[in-house]
C-alpha cells in the first residue's frame, strides 16, 4: 500500500483524520517562502511576494497539517526577484525548482540517496538560469520576421514579414564552428568574442551564394555547465547577429558529464540566409572579371591548430607580450574576432554588383578562390597587398613558403569579390560607403589547370 503522499495545491480539503492518520509522511509544495504569503494559491501568491516588496521568492515543501500552509518546512528553493518582474515570470522560475525539492524532501524521509541528474553532473537548474541570463542578448536582434524569442522547440521565422516571395526565394543554410581557436578562449578566461566568430564563420558563407543571413542557432556543449562562461559566449553570438542583420531564435545547451574536461566546451552554428532564385551567385563570372579583396581582422578562425603549435615551439604563452604586435598580448592579437562582412557586401548584392565572392577560410585563397570559379577560367593575383604581421610571424616561425602559407592562412584578405570591370567604380564607392578600402587584387583570364595563379609574390 502507499507509504507516502505528496500534494500539489491541496486547496483545505483535508479532513482532520486524513492529517492525522499521515501525520510526518504527507507534504505539500507552496509557491513562496514559507510562513510568507501563506494561504493564496499560484499567481496571486506570486504577485504577493512581488508587491510586498521581496526581493526573493521560490517554493517550499512542508509536512501537511490542519493548519494549511502551517506545517514544518523541510526543504525551500530560492530565487531572486529582479527590477520589473511579473507574476508570471516569477512563476515560470519557481515552478522549476519544484520538482528537485520534492525528491529532496523525498530523500530526508526515505534515509535512501535518490540519485538525481545533478548527481550525474546535469544541473537543470544552472541550464533554466542560463536562459534567463542570455535572453535579453537573444532580444537584441529582433529583426522583421523573428521575434528572438527563447523557450520555445523550435524558432520559427517570417519570410513574408522579411519581405520575401516565397515563390521565387530559395533558401540558404550554412554550418560551422570555431575550432580550436577556443583552447585560447578557454586558457585565458577570455570568451566574449568567440560568440562572434562562430556567426562569422556561417553568415560570411550565406552571402557568398548572394542571400541575406535571416537567423542564426548555437550549440553550446560542454562537461559543466559554467553559466558566466556560457552567458559570455552567447552574448557574443548575440553581437554577430547584431553585426550581420540575423535573429537569434534558438538554441542547445548540452551539458555531458565525461565528454568534456573540466573548463573544455564546443560551438557549433548554423544560419539560414534567402536569396532570389535569379540572383544567386556565382553567375556569369568569366574571363575579363576583376577581383576586389577586402581585408581580414586577422587570422579569424582557421589554421590555429598550427598556431598554437608556433607559440609552443617559441617557448611563447598566450599572456606573453606579442611578438607581431607589442601593444597587447599574444592571446588579445590571436582572439580578434572573425570580420563579418555582411552589411558591407549587401549594397552590392542588392544593386546587382557581384557576379560571384569566395570567403577565404581553411585552404586560404587558393583553395577557396577557385570554389566560386568555372572551367576554363583561372585567377591571376597581381595585386596582393603586403602580409599583416601576424603572418609575418607566423611565416618565420613555421618556415613555410608563400604557397602553403596562403593554403593554411588568409593571409589578410578575408573575402575576395568577382566584378564586372565597368561596375567596378562603382562597387568600390558602395564599399568605402561601407567603411571598406578594397584593393585590387587580380583580374581572371582564359585558361587551364591551376586555377589561382600568384603573379606577385607576399611581402
Amino acid at each position: 500500500g502507499a507509504e507516502f503522499v505528496i500534494l500539489v495545491g491541496y486547496m483545505r480539503i483535508l479532513s482532520k483524520q486524513f492529517c492525522e492518520y499521515w501525520a510526518g509522511r504527507c507534504i505539500n509544495v507552496h509557491p513562496s517562502l514559507l510562513p510568507k504569503h501563506a494561504g493564496g494559491m499560484d499567481l496571486a501568491v506570486h504577485q504577493a511576494a512581488i508587491d510586498a516588496g521581496d526581493s526573493e521568492s521560490g517554493c517550499t515543501i512542508h509536512q501537511v497539517t490542519e493548519e494549511v500552509d502551517g506545517g514544518p518546512v523541510e526543504v525551500q528553493k530560492i530565487v531572486k526577484i529582479e527590477q520589473g518582474e511579473t507574476a508570471e515570470s516569477l512563476k515560470a522560475k519557481v515552478q522549476p525548482l519544484e520538482g528537485p525539492a520534492f525528491v529532496e524532501a523525498l530523500q530526508k524521509y526515505s534515509g535512501k540517496k535518490v540519485i538525481s541528474y545533478a548527481d550525474a553532473g546535469v544541473s537543470i537548474d544552472a541550464g533554466n538560469e542560463l536562459v534567463e541570463v542570455i535572453k535579453p542578448a537573444c532580444k537584441s536582434t529582433i529583426r522583421p520576421g523573428c521575434d528572438a524569442d527563447l523557450g520555445g522547440f523550435g524558432g520559427l521565422f517570417d519570410l513574408a514579414a522579411a519581405g520575401y516571395d516565397s515563390a521565387n526565394t530559395v533558401l540558404i543554410g550554412a554550418t560551422d564552428g570555431v575550432g580550436t581557436k577556443l583552447r585560447i578562449a578557454q586558457a585565458t578566461k577570455k570568451h566574449d568574442w568567440v560568440g562572434i566568430d562562430l556567426v562569422a564563420m556561417c553568415v560570411n558563407d550565406l552571402i557568398v551564394a548572394g542571400g541575406e543571413p535571416l537567423f542564426f542557432l548555437d550549440y553550446y556543449a560542454t562537461g559543466s555547465l559554467e553559466i558566466n562562461e556560457a552567458a559570455a559566449v552567447v552574448r557574443g553570438i548575440a553581437e554577430g547577429c547584431r553585426q550581420s542583420g540575423c535573429g537569434l531564435i534558438g538554441g542547445e545547451t548540452a551539458e555531458m558529464p565525461s565528454m568534456y574536461a573540466p573548463g573544455d566546451y564546443d560551438l557549433a552554428g548554423f544560419s539560414v540566409g534567402a536569396v532570389d532564385r535569379n540572383r544567386i551567385l556565382p553567375a556569369g563570372v568569366g574571363a575579363g572579371d576583376v577581383l576586389l579583396g577586402l581585408s581580414s581582422s586577422g587570422i579569424h578562425s582557421n589554421g590555429f591548430s598550427l598556431v598554437r603549435k608556433l607559440i609552443a615551439k617559441e617557448n611563447l604563452e598566450f599572456t606573453s607580450p606579442c611578438p607581431w604586435d607589442d601593444a597587447e598580448t599574444i592571446a588579445d592579437s590571436l582572439l580578434t574576432p572573425t570580420k563579418i562582412y555582411v552589411k558591407a557586401c549587401l549594397p552590392l548584392l542588392k544593386a546587382g554588383l557581384l557576379n560571384g565572392m569566395a570567403h577565404i577560410t581553411g585552404g586560404g585563397l587558393l583553395e577557396n578562390l577557385p570554389r566560386s570559379l568555372p572551367k576554363g577560367v583561372v585567377a591571376e593575383i597581381t595585386g596582393h597587398p603586403a602580409l599583416p604581421s601576424v603572418f609575418k610571424w607566423m611565416q618565420q616561425a613555421s618556415g613555410l613558403g608563400d604557397d602553403e602559407l596562403l593554403r593554411t592562412f588568409n593571409c589578410g584578405i578575408g573575402m575576395v569579390l568577382i566584378v564586372k570591370a565597368d561596375k567596378v567604380a562603382e562597387a568600390k564607392k558602395l564599399l568605402k560607403d561601407a567603411g571598406e578600402e578594397p584593393c585590387d587584387l587580380g583580374q581572371l583570364v582564359a585558361g587551364e589547370g591551376e586555377q589561382v595563379v600568384m603573379k606577385s609574390s607576399l611581402k
